[in-house]
């Protein structure tokens, strides 16, 4: 190869952080960066009855460029991931909605339903950005379903972590560099 061609190595990137902390804007600029086509892969359902959450909706809505396609994927994330070409990006949005989507799903199939997205986002041709919120700061959740969520989307964005290229903490107004900054933990034994 001479040194005229482009490269065509992919990035997979994990941008994570608390809520309102600016993730999707860094992901966002990001994303627009890439200099690929900007896939957005919206992972909520829309509810024409919550109007706060349309309201959210909306603001992620006006703050993309209107040459980016937009993709509603509240469930097979692991099929937008393989049907993904090298001159994409996909910018997904976000990992805690997904996993909100799943939750009653039993242990064995989110377990299946989690390697299948990790093993995609590893072989993924396109770029792929990825928004996971951190959850469990503070009080740990009173209900069952609370902590299922805490606890499975606190092991997901791990898992992520540990195979992405660059992963970001957004928090107090800046996006911090893990992996330059920090120091991997060793694997997640496999329960």
């Amino acid at each position: 190869m001479s040194n005229s061609e482009p490269t065509t190595s992919r990035q997979l990137i994990l941008v994570t952080g608390p809520a309102r902390s600016g993730k999707s804007e860094w992901a966002e600029t990001l994303a627009a960066g890439s200099g690929k086509q900007i896939i957005y892969v919206a992972t909520g359902h829309v509810d024409e009855m919550d109007l706060e959450w349309l309201r959210r909706l909306d603001q992620h809505r006006n703050r993309r460029p209107v040459d980016w396609t937009t993709l509603e994927v509240p469930i097979e994330l692991s099929a937008v991931v393989r049907a993904s070409q090298p001159s994409d990006c996909l910018l997904i949005d976000s990992l805690g909605t997904w996993t909100a989507n799943l939750l009653e799903q039993e242990a064995a199939v989110w377990a299946t339903t989690q390697q299948d997205l990790l093993a995609c986002l590893k072989s993924a041709a396109a770029d792929v950005i990825l928004v996971g919120e951190e959850t469990g700061w503070g009080v740990v959740p009173a209900y069952p379903a609370g902590r299922l969520f805490r606890d499975r989307l606190g092991t997901l964005v791990r898992h992520i972590g540990a195979i992405a290229d660059t992963v970001y903490l957004v928090t107090g107004g800046y996006a911090l560099d893990l992996r330059a900054l920090g120091t991997p933990l060793p694997p997640v034994a496999k329960n």
